[in-house]
């Protein structure tokens, strides 16, 4: 049987795991997002629906 110390320290280590774990995804997502921003076409967009014609400049 462990000692309560030893069964502490693993919680802890855990702990830290996942604080990492939480930090790495939030860096991949924005990562990511930034990415499909800077990439985006630029130009314009020309939309017609029921309302009519949009014309926006991206």
């Amino acid at each position: 049987m462990p000692a309560a110390g030893s069964y502490l320290w693993l919680m802890k280590q855990n702990n830290l795991y996942l604080i990492i774990g939480l930090l790495a995804a939030a860096v991949i997502a924005l990562g990511i997002y930034v990415y499909r921003q800077e990439t985006k076409p630029k130009g314009v967009e020309l939309r017609i629906d029921e309302t009519g014609i949009s014309v926006q400049e991206k």
